[in-house]
């Protein structure tokens, strides 16, 4: 019983607390649906009002386009703020858009003063109110920049309004309630146009200039009107000009709007006037005091991508070429500037692709984010760069340089002998004698004992535009040959610089630079870097000239001063190798070896077609054979390297015997030298006379590397196959080989043709008509090597070209076809030369760019560029250069700094064993 009660209260209790829960929850349901029911009122309300609001603006801004007298400043004041607070950028655009163009309405009118709109800032109560609603309605105005597209039709007269908008509001100058009386209120409202655009410039107003200037500019054709440029650039200068030059607009004016594609380009041809306004305010020269600064400098770097940094530099280039006399008085400052600027884009600048790097059309690969939508703005650029090797600014820059007056004689001005000397000119005599006296040692660099002091602010001026050329040189991969072109079209520039280098230090010369190798100090490398400079610009130079130019006219460097030159060259890479400098190079020092010793083998090759040196001239007579056999028995690295890159300095013979030597070696290891019948390193082979090059080819072709230079017996069998008496003491062999060379060679296999001259061989380009030709060339290259292997000597006359394609000179980007084509063409190249030097017009001749050549008998037409046949050769275009490997990317441009072979014409030759290619003036 007693469990039965205790059962019916526990059920009582459960039942009253289920009650309680469930009117509990009864109330938070009706709560909350009474919450749900307030929110949708609420929303239904605003929406309602939010209706009527727009409704109420788009009946007054109706009225307001039909002109009534209604809509006054007031008017306008109270609508302008109820669109605001309900004001929706998808949804309110073009009702902005239209109360925009009433507010400025109201500012044009010309007698009734309560209709302009700044009126209600002369309300004291409102005046508050005015001016956070003006910032509101600039803001938003800013906003709808930043979506806009200047190249859209529709999209550019909005712009144009709202651009109207920021600069009436951001200028009280043109505000017609100053004119007369109200001219006592002109510095309380140009408070107020401050507070408004110190207001933009914090929520980001540069930002929105330099994305609408970006999307107008950053293309081949500018999309932004002359009013729109006008007004954009007036009104990214106004803080500037307000806060007077400050630091931090300063910044900002560089990052945001100097950055911008070529605006410096744009603005002085398409609004001159602004252009005055940058000269007025004197703001290259802020600039360039600005980033003189280490900090600053780096600080804007940073903070630009590689694109944007190359614009940035692009337009000071730009402004410093249109602003000359600035220029001059700040050349230290600028060179210094674009010299940073440049090595920090240098830092990212890689050789090769990789996973982390972009291609850029000027800087090559690049380990920085590439912004690909300034791509099409790239020949703009190029274009403004161009300016920095152009002639006026190197002028400039150069000026101590150029300044100097160079020793003339009489003599030199005329064509001289090709056995001219240094000893024949007094000048030249004593110049040779400064670049090879020696310094007691590194401690007296700087003593002024003749010569210039190393550390003279002259010489320290000169070093630092060295080092800026240098840089960009590095830099600016894409558009290398351009900087060389224009760094060598004045032709004093090279010859004064070559002079300055060798009055430099206390007795100069020679043992300067080899001390500055081993100073790993800021001043060696500055002075290195002009060292580099001159041989990279001095090699382009004399690759790009013809015979004529460079021992008939002298364009650039007399004779004499290239003998003297390349005897520098030749000792200071001789002294680099010899003393072990090179062994360990790495860095800058490797760059300066391969810069000498490049302009080194331009002109010994130079020589070797023509020469202009002296007997005995190459040769080091201080280094003795014996000495150098003995340190390549000891296998030393220097004297490797000497062989590698300058074997030119060791007698001809001595060289036969070094190879000899090493031959006889190479055969002792290897143990060819058995002369048992049964060695296994014996080849026995059988060749009928009749059939002799069949025969050789079959049996030879197939032989490994280490059996070539073994010894080959050969027994010759007549057409019956009867042994011919004699034994091979390598006496038959000498004969085969003879026999086999002399039968490749002849005209009539067409495997090999001769030359226009009819006296040397090049590989035929029919030579294809035979099915195994690529097997025959081969066969032939196996036959030579092993006549130079085992010592005999063959008569084979190539022609120079083709050695030089044997030789892989080819490859080399200084290499000049054009040099070679007289050893296949002379006609074809005298024709070439007359048609450069032609006075006249030379459409006259009636010349297309493309010539005919006889194959087999039937005339087949090259075009030397794509369509030549049907492209007349005129004085403008019979000076063209295609854009080498290296140039991918960068603008193709006219002029003297633009053209990357301004002194050659284009041609182009067959050549056999491979397909036809174009040969360029390169």
């Amino acid at each position: 019983m007693f469990g039965a009660t205790q059962m019916s209260k526990a059920q009582f209790l459960d039942k009253a607390r289920q009650a309680r829960e469930e009117r509990k929850g009864l109330k938070e349901r009706e709560r909350a649906a009474i919450k749900i029911q307030a929110l949708i009122r609420r929303f239904l309300c605003r929406c309602r009002l939010q209706k009527e609001i727009r409704q109420e603006v788009d009946a007054f801004l109706e009225v307001a386009e039909c002109g009534s007298s209604k809509t006054n400043a007031l008017s306008i004041f109270k609508i302008s703020r109820k669109l605001l607070v309900i004001f929706r950028v998808k949804q309110d655009r073009a009702r902005f858009e239209k109360l925009c163009r009433c507010i400025l309405c109201s500012m044009d009118c010309e007698t009734e003063p309560k209709v302009w709109f700044v009126s209600i800032a002369l309300s004291k109560d409102l005046t508050l109110l005015w001016i956070k609603q003006i910032k509101d309605l600039l803001w938003h105005c800013c906003e709808f920049l930043k979506l806009l597209k200047p190249d859209i039709l529709l999209d550019s007269k909005v712009i144009t309004v709202y651009l109207t908008m920021l600069v009436t509001f951001t200028d009280a100058s043109t505000w017609k309630i100053l004119r007369g009386k109200g001219e006592s209120l002109r510095p309380a409202m140009n408070h107020i146009c401050a507070n408004i655009m110190g207001h933009l410039n914090q929520k980001g107003f540069y930002s929105v200039l330099q994305i609408l200037l970006t999307n107008g500019l950053a293309r081949s054709r500018p999309s932004l009107s002359k009013g729109t440029l006008t007004a954009l650039f007036s009104l990214a200068l106004r803080p500037v000009v307000a806060a007077q030059f400050s630091d931090n607009l300063l910044r900002s004016f560089l990052i945001h709007i100097m950055s911008v594609p070529a605006i410096v380009s744009h603005l002085s041809t398409l609004t001159p006037d602004r252009f005055s306004v940058i000269e007025s305010h004197g703001l290259f020269h802020k600039f360039i005091l600005f980033l003189s600064r280490e900090e600053p400098c780096r600080d804007v770097c940073v903070c630009l991508e590689g694109s944007h940094t190359l614009c940035l530099l692009g337009n000071l280039i730009h402004l410093g070429h249109l602003t000359e006399k600035v220029l001059e008085e700040e050349t230290g400052h600028f060179v210094g500037v674009l010299t940073h600027m440049l090595s920090y884009c240098q830092r990212y600048v890689s050789q090769k692709k990789s996973n982390l790097t972009h291609w850029h059309p000027v800087l090559g690969w690049f380990s920085q984010t590439v912004d690909y939508g300034l791509n099409e703005s790239m020949p703009l650029l190029t274009k403004q760069l161009q300016h920095l090797w152009g002639a006026p600014m190197i002028r400039i820059v150069f000026r101590e340089v150029l300044s100097k007056k160079l020793a003339e004689n009489s003599d030199a001005s005329h064509a001289p002998s090709h056995s001219t000397s240094p000893q024949n000119n007094l000048p030249m005599k004593n110049l040779f004698k400064r670049a090879f006296q020696k310094s007691a040692s590194v401690r007296h660099i700087l003593k002024p004992i003749g010569g210039k002091r190393v550390d003279s602010a002259e010489v320290q001026k000169v070093c630092s535009v060295c080092v800026l050329y240098q840089t960009a040189l590095t830099t600016l991969t894409q558009i290398r040959l351009q900087i060389l072109t224009g760094l060598t079209y004045l032709d004093d520039l090279l010859p004064k610089l070559w002079a300055f280098i060798c009055e430099l230090g206390p007795q100069g010369g020679l043992k300067l630079f080899l001390e500055c190798l081993s100073n790993d100090t800021d001043e060696s490398r500055r002075l290195l870097a002009m060292l580099v400079l001159f041989c990279d610009c001095s090699r382009h130079l004399i690759t790009i000239l013809d015979d004529i130019e460079v021992y008939e006219e002298q364009i650039s460097f007399k004779v004499e001063e290239l003998v003297t030159i390349s005897s520098f060259l030749n000792s200071f890479v001789f002294k680099m190798i010899w003393d072990c400098i090179l062994e360990n190079a790495k860095g800058e020092t490797l760059e300066l070896f391969h810069s000498v010793h490049g302009w080194l083998m331009v002109l010994y090759e130079r020589d070797c077609r023509r020469r202009f040196a002296p007997d005995d001239h190459w040769l080091r007579k201080d280094l003795k054979p014996a000495l150098l056999f003995q340190e390549l028995d000891k296998e030393r690295k220097r004297a490797q390297l000497l062989l590698q890159y300058i074997p030119h300095v060791i007698p001809h013979k001595n060289r036969v015997l070094l190879f000899r030597n090493i031959v006889t070696k190479e055969k002792e290891k290897l143990g060819l030298v058995e002369t048992n019948i049964a060695s296994p390193h014996v080849t026995h082979i059988t060749i009928r006379r009749s059939r002799m090059l069949e025969d050789g080819y079959d049996q030879l072709r197939q032989l490994s590397q280490n059996a070539m230079k073994g010894v080959i017996r050969v027994k010759f069998v007549n057409d019956l196959g009867v042994d011919e008496a004699g034994i091979d003491q390598d006496g038959v062999f000498k004969e085969f080989l003879e026999e086999i060379i002399k039968k490749v060679f002849d005209p009539a296999l067409n495997l090999f043709k001769t030359t226009s001259s009819g006296d040397r061989l090049y590989p035929s380009p029919t030579s294809y008509i035979h099915e195994n030709y690529l097997q025959l060339f081969e066969f032939v290259g196996k036959m030579l090597g092993k006549a130079v292997y085992e010592g005999i000597v063959v008569d084979v006359p190539f022609a120079s070209f083709f050695v030089s394609q044997l030789l892989g000179h080819h490859h080399s980007i200084f290499y000049s076809s054009v040099d070679e084509l007289p050893s296949l063409d002379s006609e074809f190249y005298k024709n070439l030369t007359s048609i450069k030097r032609y006075d006249g017009d030379i459409g006259d001749l009636g010349l297309t760019l493309s010539y005919d050549e006889d194959v087999m008998g039937q005339l087949v037409c090259h075009e030397l560029v794509p369509g030549g046949k049907s492209i007349s050769v005129t004085n403008e275009n019979k000076l063209r250069t295609r854009q080498p490997l290296s140039s991918v990317g960068s603008a193709p441009s006219s002029g003297p700094s633009g053209s990357a072979c301004s002194r050659r014409p284009s041609c182009s030759v067959s050549y056999p064993g491979t397909t036809r290619r174009s040969i360029w003036m390169t």
